[in-house]
């Protein structure tokens, strides 16, 4: 337990030739590892391992090619930044380099220009550090000791013969190439077996592989002039990249190096989501049929902390052991291909709930994560913040091709342009109808170009100078947000557009990150009770709105209001601040309690019938947002005195007691009887989070004009379709409108 929870250093081995002469021994022995403290797994002082001893590279002339290459070495596909003057502590031993001098592509560190090993004239005062971007590079397994040779496999693809097929999206069928110095290169199919399908279809994003029809390819392969790079391959199934796999690779005559063979040819078959026929658009908006196990608050598919459902509860499962053979047993099950990368440490957000599952170890082969070995979880063994998650492979569809977005500061945001075909058949570039955009048509695109979470979705971007394109082309977008494409979603069939200057025309700014909302359901059962209320105590409360209706007609000061009153402690468990959307300047002042509003609505409270139809006015107001409280090591960072900033840190929450004013719903005009309370957090999706899922708590209600019971207080999306089915036969709604 002791050396699970220490820092653990990220060691790889690369053979390279040394600028020294040979030796009999072989090549040099160079290992990388981030260190240092304070630091996340992706970044650190950069650290050599070079003639049997450990030291560090000094930042005179560094600079973000250099980081690019150590980071690549390092099993990242990039970095994202640098540091200098010893950010995270001073090394100790040798500084092995000095005025290294990067373009970036370089396959290692030792090609680049430097004033050679061990030749330096700086301190441990000028130790640098890279930040790399937290994806690991395909083929690079895990974050321990790896060993890397001249020949590693890094790309793969699957080469369409087919005419039609070279047209289709995505491509389930081909001949396997594999990338090296010269272009592309195939491997011959001697000895292939359906292993070694089965992890070519899984990097490429699909499930399972199926046999192949060779006859067609055989012929093909004949009369084409085939380049052998690979002749042997030896999987076993359950690696999640070709790189993983014995490889036997020619360094002769490549081309006669498939005696009696052909190139290798792989058959994929698809997830349900991917499947081509008729109904794909539908399938496409439908969730992944797969009743026991899903993936939530991840931004783009086949991403997300992993939650299984047991008895009729969702939970998580805690990263003890977690691994890429787990990873993948999940992803194959829900329809993708083998796991990209699986995180530890609540990377995609905290769940809530149950954690079902501790210490997974499939080995591959399983159909389902159920059929692994796993321990159940006890209290103390596991917390949120040890939540498992995963990215898996998922097929090349190329959306990214048929949206742009342009002008903003950074590539995160702009005004989005799309692309479309003209009568005549050619294609050109037009602007989206900013009218009814919003934060859901933003995730669609920030998805569609892998840019994370929507921040924001904009109906005006004037102040964004963007290409030559002026003319609208579409109008009337309405998405769900969870679609894979603006194709995907609701549109006019001819522009229909108010204001169809350009400065009005649709744009986005996404982010890697996003915050999540959560309503703490227990505490609302356990503090909910009813008041009468005098009406000379509420004068301030009307004067905010949050009586019903009736109340106007009542004989001031004179008579009560009977409330339904709770508290209310909503948390951010996502990885970004949840901030208003609006800004300071446009903040609304309540002199009556004396604080400013930050958002129109914030939260919707209802009481409504079995059959949805609301009975008791909502109370609308946001209030102000800040940190009443925070998990331990979280510091508070908002509060609303003195004009405070407003917002909810991640890790605190908001709380709002049952004995402040206009923390209640006014049921003085319900009759007796059966309902459901609802409260819903930011309704209009006023503000972007990773998952509005689990926005909306329910409870059941018994009321029976005199007392009130609350019980069965739960998330939306807490439990399994079938419990929520039995919930007084109404599965609860999210927009608070009377039906």
């Amino acid at each position: 337990e002791v050396v699970k929870k220490t820092a653990v250093c990220i060691i790889i081995s690369v053979f390279l030739p040394t600028p020294t002469p040979q030796t009999a021994e072989g090549p040099e022995t160079l290992k990388f590892r981030l260190s240092g403290f304070p630091r996340k797994h992706n970044e650190g002082r950069i650290e050599v391992f070079y003639k049997g001893e450990w030291g560090t590279i000094c930042d005179d002339d560094f600079s973000l090619a250099n980081a690019h290459v150590l980071c690549r070495q390092l099993g990242f596909v990039s970095a994202t930044g640098w540091t200098h003057s010893a950010k995270y502590g001073k090394g100790t031993g040798k500084i092995w380099l000095d005025n290294v001098q990067c373009s970036g592509s370089e396959r290692s560190v030792s090609v680049c220009k430097s004033r050679g090993w061990g030749n330096s004239d700086c301190t441990h005062d000028e130790d640098a550090g890279v930040i790399c971007k937290d994806e690991r590079l395909p083929g690079y397994v895990d974050s321990n000791v790896i060993e890397v040779d001249e020949n590693k496999v890094e790309e793969v693809r699957l080469r369409p013969v087919f005419t039609i097929a070279t047209k289709r999206m995505p491509v389930t069928e081909g001949v396997v190439e594999v990338k090296n110095k010269d272009g592309w290169a195939q491997i011959c199919d001697n000895g292939w077996t359906p292993k070694n399908s089965h992890v070519v279809c899984g990097m490429m994003g699909f499930p399972h592989e199926k046999k192949v029809n060779k006859n067609f390819y055989k012929l093909y392969s004949e009369r084409q002039k085939n380049h052998f790079l690979v002749h042997s391959v030896a999987c076993l199934g359950t690696e999640v990249h070709l790189a993983a796999c014995p490889l036997e690779f020619n360094y002769d005559n490549a081309t006669e190096s498939c005696p009696g063979g052909m190139p290798a040819v792989v058959s994929c078959v698809p997830g349900p989501l991917y499947a081509q026929s008729t109904v794909m658009r539908k399938k496409l908006k439908m969730p992944v049929n797969c009743s026991t196990i899903r993936l939530k608050g991840g931004a783009k598919y086949g991403e997300g902390r992993v939650e299984v459902l047991k008895g009729s509860e969702w939970g998580t499962i805690c990263d003890d052991r977690w691994n890429l053979l787990s990873a993948s047993v999940v992803c194959r099950e829900l329809g993708f291909g083998s796991a990209k990368e699986a995180l530890t440490g609540a990377r995609m957000g905290q769940g809530l709930g149950p954690i079902h599952m501790n210490e997974v170890q499939c080995t591959g082969h399983e159909r389902s994560l159920w059929n692994c070995r796993y321990k159940n979880i006890t209290a103390e063994d596991c917390k949120h913040t040890e939540d498992a998650s995963l990215r898996c492979n998922v097929p090349y569809m190329g959306f990214e091709k048929t949206v742009r977005i342009l002008g903003g500061r950074s590539r995160y945001e702009g005004r989005v342009e799309v692309l479309y075909t003209e009568t005549n058949g050619t294609l050109r570039w037009g602007l989206i109808c900013g009218e009814g955009w919003g934060t859901e048509e933003a995730m669609v695109v920030c998805r569609q170009l892998g840019l994370g979470y929507a921040n924001h979705g904009l109906q005006e971007t004037w102040y964004w100078d963007s290409s030559n394109v002026t003319e609208m082309v579409m109008s009337g977008v309405k998405c769900t947000g969870d679609e894979m494409s603006l194709s995907q979603c609701q549109h006019h069939r001819t522009v229909n557009c108010q204001k169809a200057l350009a400065r009005f025309s649709a744009g986005v700014i996404c982010s890697e990150t996003a915050s999540d909302l959560v309503l703490n359901a227990p505490l609302v059962q356990q503090t909910t009770y009813i008041e009468d209320r005098p009406l000379h105590m509420l004068y301030c409360a009307a004067e905010e709105d949050c009586l019903s209706k009736s109340a106007a007609k009542a004989n001031w000061p004179y008579g009560h209001r009977r409330l339904l009153r709770f508290s209310s402690q909503i948390h951010n468990i996502g990885r970004a601040d949840f901030r208003p959307k609006a800004g300071r300047h446009s903040w609304v002042w309540h002199a009556c309690h004396g604080h400013y509003h930050s958002m129109d609505i914030f939260t919707h409270y209802d009481l409504m019938s079995a059959n949805g139809t609301k009975v008791a006015e909502g109370h609308k107001a946001s209030f102000c947002l800040e940190d009443s409280d925070c998990d331990e090591g979280v510091s508070k960072r908002y509060e609303c005195a003195n004009f405070g900033e407003q917002g909810i840190t991640v890790g605190c929450w908001d709380l709002y007691r049952h004995d402040i004013d206009c923390q209640w719903i006014d049921i003085s005009d319900v009759k007796p009887g059966n309902y459901i309370l609802q409260v819903v957090i930011n309704p209009n999706y006023e503000v972007a989070e990773s998952d509005f899922t689990n926005n909306a708590m329910k409870c059941n209600c018994k009321y029976d004009g005199h007392r009130i019971w609350v019980h069965n207080c739960h998330i939306g999306d807490a439990f399994s379709e079938e419990a929520e089915k039995k919930f007084e036969k109404y599965p609860g709604q999210l927009n608070n409108q009377i039906s």
